[in-house]
């Protein structure tokens, strides 16, 4: 199942990224959401199958991570892409506000700390990524992370990158499959999702006035991602800006990338070696034979 149509969302390496040349009510190659009925649905029938070998196989680890403004749907995004896949080998990470002991580490320790193991699907819901975004748009930040002034220079971003890169190269020459996703949202329409939160009593848990304060740095932080997206897209570990003013498209997006991406590794349910074929065959004569060891009980 592969997605051709979506490769034009990846952000090429090396390359400055404008995020206006991006349109976030982008739905392409489909006019509307009926003509992409069953799409999404048979993504994620693909993906639970390609988890299943993943977790069998039990060599590579995936890391999906997203990325994007508030109210963008990366929530929603994630429960409904990854929605039938089994939680034993599924573990979704949330970053939020460092706590006093993160703080007292690099800024790259609580992500290490959540990376998935080896047969596994590991999600962030934002990640270390922030440290580069949320952080250089509130510099206050930055002076709470207890850094030896000497640190602290004009090169700090660009020094962020390159330890973000690699950390990233080494994670994948270590089998890890990473994938990133920027949920690129309009200033418009995220301000209709918050009105609607507030219309909606039963989704007025969803907005926090921080959330509006955050909107009045839209431009600072529309700098930061493309920073972000030109110096840290690599081959290994490539970033998605998917559009994200239809939540429907978004999720086919994402879960046409992430089969894409899962059937690059040729997953396949392992074969048994001789010893363990001769052992399952031993088992079979011992089940169909009725020859256990032990009488059941009545």
């Amino acid at each position: 199942m592969k997605s051709p149509d979506f490769d034009r969302f990846r952000v090429k390496p090396g390359r400055s990224v404008d995020l206006r040349r991006y349109d976030p009510a982008d739905t392409a190659p489909f006019p509307g959401k009926k003509h992409a009925g069953g799409r999404l649905e048979r993504g994620v029938e693909r993906l639970v199958s390609l988890q299943e070998k993943l977790y069998a196989q039990d060599r590579w680890a995936v890391l999906l991570i997203f990325q994007a403004m508030d109210a963008a749907g990366k929530d929603s995004a994630i429960k409904h892409v990854m929605s039938g896949l089994n939680p034993q080998g599924t573990q979704v990470t949330s970053f939020k506000r460092p706590s006093d002991e993160e703080l007292d580490h690099d800024f790259l320790w609580r992500s290490v700390k959540a990376l998935p193991e080896r047969g596994r699907i590991g999600i962030f819901n934002r990640s270390h990524y922030e440290e580069v975004l949320v952080v250089r748009v509130h510099s206050e930040i930055l002076r709470r992370q207890k850094l030896p002034a000497p640190l602290v220079s004009k090169r700090i971003w660009k020094e962020r990158f390159e330890d973000i890169n690699a950390f990233e190269r080494y994670l994948s020459r270590n089998g890890v499959l990473i994938r990133k996703f920027f949920l690129h949202v309009s200033k418009r329409e995220q301000r209709r999702r918050f009105l609607a939160r507030l219309d909606d009593p039963s989704k007025n848990w969803k907005f926090a006035a921080a959330d509006l304060e955050e909107r009045e740095y839209w431009n600072d932080y529309m700098r930061a991602y493309e920073d972000v997206l030109a110096e840290t897209s690599s081959d290994d570990a490539p970033w998605f800006v998917v559009p994200a003013d239809h939540k429907w498209f978004t999720r086919v997006v994402i879960a046409d990338l992430v089969v894409d991406a899962l059937e690059s590794l040729n997953l396949s349910l392992p074969k048994p070696s001789r010893a363990e074929a001769a052992a399952l065959g031993a088992a079979r004569q011992r089940l169909e034979g009725g020859l256990d060891r032990r009488k059941s009980r009545r």
